[in-house]
């Protein structure tokens, strides 16, 4: 009897080889043949699970965004019963962060998908709502941090939200090696701190 083959894991391999690719060569090398190589499989085979790179790319950052979400999922259940959520905003802060090997893989997935996004009408679209989506994501616990009295009221929920969300513009430092990893998480500390210190 033939092997059944679990199409899912299938594409998770491609979508995992389409990541080193993107890794440790560039997004220019993300072509359909280098990453069917990767994969250590044929083009045609390939091409089987993904009619085009545009499919191909889409499924490696849903699938990228997944790996973040779990991540994510551990930290929180590592962190225990209703955390507070200034330790929330931080896990949430640092993972999408290129701090660990898994993070920066998926970080640099996502930095090729948005580049590739910029010149793909459809692309656009679906960068833009999972951006859409985590914004809002991190907006509802800042409110709900300044409803339960966690943050000042007089803070703009979305203001501090969009500040938030800059702190993820350290990729680019930490990835060319313009500060350490010690210095994004000082930096996200002590902003966090002055979020949450209240006043009176």
């Amino acid at each position: 009897m033939p092997k059944k083959v679990d199409h899912r894991e299938r594409r998770e391999t491609i979508a995992r080889a389409l990541w080193r690719v993107v890794e440790q060569r560039g997004v220019t090398h993300a072509t359909m043949r280098e990453v069917a190589h990767e994969a250590n499989i044929s083009l045609g085979q390939l091409q089987h699970y993904f009619s085009s790179r545009t499919a191909m790319l889409s499924f490696a950052m849903d699938f990228a965004s997944e790996q973040t979400s779990q991540r994510v999922e551990q930290g929180l259940h590592d962190l225990g019963h209703r955390p507070h959520p200034r330790d929330v905003l931080r896990l949430m802060l640092i993972e999408m962060l290129p701090l660990h090997p898994d993070a920066r893989a998926t970080s640099r997935m996502s930095a090729a998908y948005v580049l590739e996004a910029l010149h793909d009408q459809g692309l656009h679209a679906r960068a833009r709502e999972g951006l859409l989506h985590g914004r809002a994501m991190v907006e509802e616990l800042v409110r709900q941090a300044i409803a339960d009295g966690h943050i000042d009221p007089d803070r703009d929920a979305m203001v501090e939200t969009d500040l938030l969300l800059a702190l993820t513009g350290f990729t680019t430092l930490l990835e060319l090696n313009v500060i350490e990893p010690r210095d994004a998480l000082a930096a996200i500390d002590h902003h966090l701190d002055r979020l949450f210190a209240r006043v009176g």
